[in-house]
This record gives structure tokens, C-alpha cells and sequence, in this order.
């Protein structure tokens, strides 16, 4: 299963409230598509929607006409694999078994991983530039270096489809732009990815598909030249946008409207 990921009038509720409404949008192999908005537009909900790790009060989720609803647990941890913005920090074990954890859904039930998923772990380890770490404890990392663990671990699964919630978040500069950078590599090898972003430039720079939500809407969805617009970007975020062509990746500067600084 690999392909096209589809979101069809996915909505969802919580404490009466309409989070998600009636969400339309599609994410194609080949590239990293960004997803973003301001704060509360729903980008982590929406997210954790499409991993189920939330129920819809409505709406489906397929990949390649697959409905990812109907899998079960260890089906969707072959085809899904979720990063979140804050891993969990209180684990003891050590960094390689970890990331061997991801392998379970491929091995048999009850069974440990064995010499080949070790090995697969050590190479999703190196793959994430993390290989130094991998007999620390989990418990010991900073909270970047916690995020490289888990895209490790999530890369172990072998998903089709790979979700991430502010995968640049606790990470330098440096950091962040090696992680995007083989995010757009695993992409560009057919690997589906969703990723929440704060910084439009990073999305610019190296997202092909972008989905821009605001108020638990899709308020542009399609290719990142297009949908990053100064019109598109001012209306998500109530900001004036400035663009900057240098030869160099398009990138965006931000200022209050007129009216705004005033006040």
C-alpha cells in the first residue's frame, strides 16, 4: 500500500465543538506535503485523525482506496507511522531497542526483534544521523534528540504513509534542515509524508504539496508555488506577507497590517 493519501469530509467534535469541518484534501507520493496555519487551526488534530488516534465524527481516510479505518492495530502500524511533536521522555529503555520497537507489527506476535530488525533499526538509526545515540536512554536525550529516535522508530515500521507533528520542533538549525532534507528524500522515493509546520519558509523550501487549514477548514490545498501566496497566507494568518526571490528558495517576511500596529 503506497500512494495517495485522501481525506474525505473528515469532521470531528469535541466538547460540542466542531474542530475539524467537513475536511477535503489529498497529499500525492514524490513530495512532502506541509501542512499549516496558525495555532488552533487544527493541523495536530487533523493528524492525529488520519493515524486514528482520534475518532471522526465523520468522514473517511484511504490510502490508494484503502480505507485506513478498517485495518486493524498491527495493519495500520505496517502502512502508518506517527511522530509527535513531544515523544515521550520517561522511558528507560535504551535508544536501540527503542527504535527495534517499531519493527513489531512486522515480526510475530509475542516475539522479540530479532537479528534483522536490530539491523534494520541501526540503519534507520544512521539514516536520521543518530547512530551516536543508540545505547543511551531514552530518559537521557535532549528533546531533539528524542525526535530523531522516534522518526527513527517510525522509519523502522517500513509505513507507506508517515505523519509528523512539527518534526523540526526542540531541533537547531542544522538539525532541522538535515531532517527536511531527508524527509524530501524519502519522498522523492515514494514515501508518503504529512508534516505540521510552523515555519512557512521550511515548507517553501522543501514541500512540494502543501494544505493550508484555518478554523478546522481547508482554506488552500495543492502544489507549494501556488497555495504559499502572499493573498492565500495573509487570509490564513491576518498578517501582511512579503516575498523574497534571491535566486535561492522563495521565502516569505510577516508584519502586522497597518491597522494592527496602530492599535
Amino acid at each position: 500500500m503506497s500512494g495517495i493519501l485522501r481525506v474525505d469530509r473528515l469532521a470531528f467534535v469535541r466538547g460540542g465543538r466542531l474542530i475539524i469541518d467537513d475536511v477535503d484534501c489529498t497529499a500525492p507520493s514524490g513530495s512532502v506535503t506541509a501542512l499549516v496555519g496558525p495555532n488552533g487551526a487544527g493541523k495536530s488534530t487533523l493528524l492525529h485523525l488520519i493515524a486514528r488516534l482520534e475518532k471522526p465524527a465523520r468522514g473517511r481516510v484511504r490510502l490508494d482506496d484503502h480505507d485506513l479505518h478498517h485495518l486493524d492495530r498491527r495493519g495500520l502500524a505496517r502502512h502508518v507511522a506517527f511522530v509527535d511533536q513531544s515523544p515521550e521522555t520517561d522511558l528507560a529503555l535504551r535508544v536501540d531497542d527503542v527504535v527495534a520497537l517499531g519493527r513489531f507489527a512486522r515480526m510475530p506476535r509475542f516475539a522479540a526483534p530479532g537479528p534483522a530488525d536490530r539491523e534494520i533499526a541501526a540503519a534507520c538509526l544512521d539514516r536520521v544521523r543518530a547512530a551516536h545515540l543508540a545505547h543511551r536512554r531514552l530518559s537521557e536525550l535532549s528533546g531533539g534528540e528524542r525526535q530523531l529516535v522516534m522518526l527513527a522508530r517510525a522509519l523502522a515500521q517500513g509505513p507507506s504513509l508517515l505523519l509528523l507533528d512539527e518534526p523540526t520542533n526542540h531541533l537547531d538549525v542544522r538539525a532541522q534542515l538535515q531532517s527536511l532534507a531527508l524527509l524530501a528524500e524519502l519522498a522523492g522515493q515514494g514515501l508518503t509524508i504529512v508534516a505540521a509546520l510552523h515555519d512557512l519558509n521550511l515548507a517553501a523550501a522543501y514541500a512540494g504539496h502543501v494544505i493550508v487549514l484555518r478554523e478546522g477548514r481547508v482554506l488552500a490545498s495543492g502544489p507549494a508555488p501556488q497555495t504559499l501566496s502572499p493573498t492565500v497566507l495573509s487570509a490564513a494568518y491576518d498578517v501582511d506577507v512579503g516575498v523574497v526571490r534571491d535566486g535561492g528558495p522563495t521565502s516569505f517576511t510577516f508584519s502586522l497590517p497597518g491597522s494592527d500596529r496602530d492599535a
